[in-house]
């Protein structure tokens, strides 16, 4: 008989020879739901290829369970005979989260066993507790929700002022105003700002709107409305062809907006914000990915939001949906690369339409190399290029190549982002 495949609660290992990554699975399936199978003997696709089993192959595995779990797990081990062939089953249960194996913690993730960090631990063990924004009491008690009542009656909806805070989950069991009901109420204290910079970096600031200390949705909205007048139509002349064309896609801006919102973590009391350079417009939220998400899932469009609540309330008036379309489109657009992702924020990053500036014509600095300007020039029309493709383009040996990204680099021209297998270059400095 088939076991099908693997998932959140069950685990295949094809002998014992895998019995420590066995072990951190285990691991991974206790701190995610407390619960976990694994087969010795199987494959990947769920088919019994058969254990070899001696006279102390349990005792080896359970004391390889007690001793490399921690807290200390008692497992439940069988035999079992399929088709000729023998098959081990381990089972653990156990409500002492964390488990550790070997001394590192792990979270299950469909059929995957992720390390991770101790902040992200400390998520996980409180992300059903204080840090939820509907169990989180507002430490201003005072509130009023004109502006959030107003959005639902301008969508055609219906309130019932007597059921309206229930209703919506503002308060917390104690019948107290909870976090999502201070986020969302007339007067708060939460500073959602558009800064404007002159050039690349946060040098010169040029102008700053604030739309904060209100209803976050409603200053969500307004942010919304400002970056869609600031994202100004221009003319592109290319031959006999005219056509029009925006600095950058306003549906992605408007997704990745949207979700720094929603996904926020809002426990930490950081707002999300928007920054307007000359030549890319930036969204940073807080919070990094929950605990037992991986960048796969995040960019699969799969959903798991941190603030069911406050999905729910935005979902009711139109702002997002929930068929995780959002991060897909702005990558179908932009590609991985727009996206930063770190255990404390998110930042999306949206380049301008090359064709909007003429920044593009660069006149660099005469204390380039030639190497180093044919680098540059590269790199500016395609900041994702390696060190392998940018040999193919310019027909540069390797030494040359190494030695101009160096140059450019101390001289500030640019600045690597992301790791080395799925980052970009940054142009800094440039004259014109």
């Amino acid at each position: 008989m088939n076991l099908g495949l693997e998932n959140e609660t069950l685990e295949f290992k094809k002998s014992t020879g895998e019995l420590k990554e066995a072990i951190i699975s285990l691991s991974a399936m206790l701190n995610k739901n407390g619960y976990g199978i694994l087969y010795f003997g199987v494959n990947n696709n769920g088919k019994t290829v058969g254990q070899e089993i001696g006279k102390d192959t349990l005792k080896d595995i359970s004391q390889a369970v007690a001793n490399h779990i921690k807290p200390q797990i008692i497992p439940i081990l069988s035999i079992e005979y399929v088709s000729e062939r023998n098959r081990i089953k381990v089972e653990v249960k156990g409500e002492n989260k964390p488990y550790s194996a070997y001394g590192k913690y792990y979270i299950r993730s469909g059929d995957e066993d992720m390390e991770i960090s101790p902040l992200k631990l400390k998520e996980l063990m409180t992300k059903d507790n204080l840090e939820s924004i509907v169990k989180m009491e507002s430490n201003n008690q005072n509130l009023s929700f004109t502006q959030l009542k107003g959005l639902y009656l301008s969508h055609g909806l219906t309130i019932n002022n007597a059921s309206f805070e229930h209703n919506l989950r503002l308060r917390t069991s104690d019948n107290k105003y909870n976090l999502m009901a201070d986020i969302l109420s007339d007067n708060n204290v939460y500073s959602i700002k558009v800064a404007r910079f002159n050039g690349v970096d946060k040098t010169e600031l040029i102008q700053r709107n604030e739309y904060g200390y209100k209803c976050m949705i409603l200053a969500a909205i307004q942010v919304l409305d400002y970056i869609e007048a600031m994202n100004k139509t221009f003319v592109y002349i290319e031959g006999s062809v005219r056509e029009e064309r925006t600095l950058f896609d306003f549906s992605c801006f408007r997704e990745a907006w949207l979700n720094a919102c929603l996904h926020n973590k809002w426990s930490r009391l950081t707002p999300p914000a928007v920054y307007v350079y000359s030549n890319r417009i930036e969204v940073i939220s807080t919070g990094g990915l929950p605990a037992d998400f991986s960048e796969e899932d995040f960019f699969s469009g799969k959903s798991k939001p941190v603030n069911m609540e406050l999905q729910k309330i935005m979902g009711q008036l139109n702002l997002i949906e929930q068929t995780g379309h959002g991060v897909p489109l702005i990558v179908s657009k932009y590609g991985r690369n727009v996206f930063e992702i770190t255990e404390n924020f998110i930042t999306v990053t949206l380049p301008f339409s090359k064709e909007s500036k003429e920044k593009d014509k660069i006149a660099l600095n005469e204390d380039l190399t030639r190497s180093e300007k044919k680098v540059f020039l590269a790199l500016n029309k395609q900041p994702n290029l390696s060190v392998r493709k940018l040999i193919g383009v310019l027909d540069i040996k390797q030494t040359a190549i190494n030695n101009a990204l160096k140059g450019l680099k101390e001289k500030g021209y640019i600045v690597r982002k992301g790791s080395n297998k799925t980052g970009y270059w940054e142009i800094k400095n440039f004259k014109k």
